[in-house]
């Protein structure tokens, strides 16, 4: 279970860096040939979607790694099963309905990703 966890958290911490670092350094012009529901979101929000991302994957790595509060991965894995179903929430208003895909991958990983760490926790 310790090596599942690793896999999937390493996997789900690279592409939350990538994503989170592009929303919170990115301008919206930047952003919306990829991510077209930046067009109604203030930037703020934008910028702070971003910055969770970011530190939900360091939430992944940093706790177990270093044996300090690696409850805190299990919370790092919750937050960001929660910020995609803010993500789906957001393309089922705009009519986006076949766009979740993504999203839904995203957050079965995410909440394997807790159940795994509760396990070895």
């Amino acid at each position: 279970m310790t090596l599942a966890y690793w896999i999937v958290a390493a996997l789900l911490a690279v592409f939350y860096l990538y994503a989170g670092g592009k929303k919170a350094t990115q301008s919206r012009e930047q952003l919306q040939p990829m991510m077209g529901w930046v067009d109604r979101v203030p930037m703020p929000l934008v910028r702070t979607i971003g910055v969770l991302e970011i530190l939900g994957a360091a939430g992944l790595l940093l706790p177990p790694l270093t044996g300090i509060a690696p409850w805190l991965a299990v919370a790092a894995a919750v937050g960001l099963v929660l910020i995609q179903v803010g993500g789906i929430a957001v393309h089922l208003s705009r009519g986006e309905a076949r766009q979740i895909g993504l999203n839904i991958v995203l957050l079965v990983t995410a909440a394997v990703t807790a159940w795994l760490a509760t396990t070895w926790i």
